[in-house]
């Protein structure tokens, strides 16, 4: 799929519910506009949002959502998006989440600034944490958030291979394999990003 395709338009993504399991959501961050992030808080509450996970290092709605939604446990785990990787600490992190999300039979929306790269790259590493197939969870988010770019995929999975004592031949399979669907499903992120930040300066 090519994300520079005219029927594509990345900015109409941003800020939408995307629901990828029972337990896992996707979008981006919350308006900063009060009745646009009271009506998308308001639309998380009302698809069963339970848990919010808030991967922006640059951001945290903490205050503001427990103001208007105490009930919902918000986790903050801010890292960066610079593409250098991802650190074994906040995917640990980020599997506490998990284990509380799942725990209390929740559901989690995990979000970032835009929704394209820290945020699908955590919630691929709860669905390999879940049992799901490597390439499987790929497409699973792509599917269900087309502008994602998961660049931290294999970060994720290295955490993964780590973490469950993964095989050498397996794990170099799965990275072949993981390698192979993002030469073959490329999402020209600097694009992608280009769009939402042309749409935000509206």
């Amino acid at each position: 799929m090519s994300t520079t395709e005219p029927s594509l338009r990345p900015a109409d993504w941003h800020r939408r519910f995307c629901r990828v399991t029972p337990w896992l959501a996707l979008s981006g961050d919350l308006d900063t506009f009060r009745d646009g992030g009271d009506a998308q808080l308001t639309e998380w509450i009302d698809n069963g949002i339970t848990h919010i996970v808030d991967l922006r290092g640059e951001w945290s709605d903490e205050s503001y959502v427990a103001e208007r939604a105490p009930d919902i446990e918000y986790h903050w785990l801010g890292t960066h998006d610079d593409g250098t990787g991802q650190s074994t600490e906040w995917f640990d992190l980020g599997l506490a989440a998990y284990r509380a999300v799942r725990a209390s039979d929740g559901c989690a929306m995990v979000h970032c600034h835009m929704g394209i790269n820290r945020g699908p790259s955590m919630g691929y590493r709860w669905l390999l944490e879940a049992g799901v197939d490597p390439v499987e969870a790929l497409d699973l988010i792509r599917t269900t958030r087309p502008i994602a770019g998961i660049i931290y995929a294999r970060d994720a999975l290295a955490h993964f291979h780590r973490t469950n004592d993964i095989d050498p031949t397996t794990a170099a399979a799965q990275r072949a394999a993981v390698d192979a669907w993002f030469d073959d499903d490329h999402v020209d992120v600097a694009w992608v990003i280009s769009r939402v930040r042309r749409a935000e300066t509206i």
